[in-house]
């Protein structure tokens, strides 16, 4: 009988594995983080500014008249805000993430041959390698408060504290200074070392589906009275009726200032520094994606041209059973724990 030629499945997939809630935000004195608990929620309050004209000018409207005549219309604006009290020093930033097992194990998988060669594919990545370096990443990005987003950003102290629940109470807890840590890289501070070390293994532990692990993680940031808090900013689908629209719509949870869980997870598999870079580009990690968008730069660095996207090195490992660098299979094996729909299309 003839050997059928495996095929990747047309429905394939993944549930995400870094399961974080939304961050919520509170502020209260630097001195007192002690007390965090019953700080108080940072609200979102609308602003109206007026604006000036500040746009590149096409050519034509370049005449010194219609300039003038274009400031004389203010470009008014409603925008929301998010600001510390005037008697809070201190943004605290507050989520929590699962740590799922079952990496590499399709949800959803219409061919029963793929499924079983892509698990013992995985499975034999996890004997060979395991989750280690991963897991050392996931923990370096919630150490280093990567996600605060630009919230970390001239902050004068940050501390992120990590605990881990088991059975409704906390186990263990770590503490890092947050900005001992380079977003450039993945060295770890000689400080930090034993700490990261038992915060990585917690993780690689639910990974591997050894332990169900919840953590809890917050951030305090030391930002100065009063000072501007950055949640995340809604994206507005349906525009309706522009006039008197606001430009700016932060996001909270009731009527508390939040960033989005995407956005979490977003800054935790900011993991990527295998991807392919010309001599010396140094861009740093990016978030792991199949092709390596970097949305804010317009590029995709993982080109199926270049062979270095995820299906391009997920088939070659799986249907052809050419094995990755180990960097490969990092990325792979990452973005198979991020997640998503990764089914061969019949559409040309």
């Amino acid at each position: 009988m003839a050997k059928t030629e495996l095929t990747t499945a047309s429905v394939l997939a993944f549930e995400r594995k870094l399961d974080p809630s939304d961050a919520l935000f509170s502020a209260g004195r630097w001195k007192d983080m002690a007390n965090g608990e019953q700080w108080s929620a940072v609200g979102i309050h609308e602003k109206s500014v007026r604006g000036t004209i500040s746009n590149r000018l096409k050519t034509k409207d370049q005449d010194p008249a219609k300039l003038d005549a274009a400031i004389e219309n203010p470009n008014l604006q409603k925008v929301d805000v998010a600001t510390l009290p005037n008697d809070a020093d201190t943004l605290r930033v507050r989520f929590t993430l699962r740590v799922l097992g079952g990496a590499g194990i399709p949800c959803a998988c219409n061919n029963a041959n793929y499924s079983a060669k892509l698990q013992a594919t995985v499975q034999g990545y996890v004997n060979a390698v395991g989750f280690g370096e991963l897991s050392q990443r996931y923990a370096i990005n919630l150490a280093n408060g990567r996600f605060l987003w630009r919230n970390r950003i001239g902050a004068e102290q940050i501390i992120a504290e990590i605990r881990h629940w088991v059975d409704g109470k906390p186990v263990q807890t770590w503490r890092f200074s947050a900005l001992d840590f380079s977003l450039r890289n993945f060295v770890v501070p000689d400080a930090a070392q034993a700490d990261l070390a038992r915060l990585a293994a917690v993780i690689q532990a639910g990974l591997a589906g050894e332990s169900y692990t919840l953590l809890e993680v917050v951030a305090f940031a030391r930002m100065g009275d009063g000072q501007e808090a950055y949640p995340s900013q809604e994206l507005i689908l349906d525009k309706g009726d522009k006039k008197g629209q606001k430009s700016k719509t932060l996001y909270k949870v009731g009527e508390v200032a939040a960033l989005h869980s995407q956005k979490i997870g977003n800054a935790l598999r900011t993991i990527d520094t295998w991807y392919p870079s010309e001599a010396g580009e140094d861009l740093g990690p990016i978030a792991v994606e199949p092709y390596g968008s970097v949305t804010n730069q317009g590029k995709a660095y993982r080109q199926p041209k270049a062979k270095a996207d995820f299906y391009s090195l997920l088939d070659g490992w799986v249907l052809k059973d050419k094995a990755p660098d180990e960097g490969g299979q990092h990325f792979v094996m990452a973005t198979l724990i991020r997640g998503g729909v990764f089914g061969e299309s019949d559409k040309e």
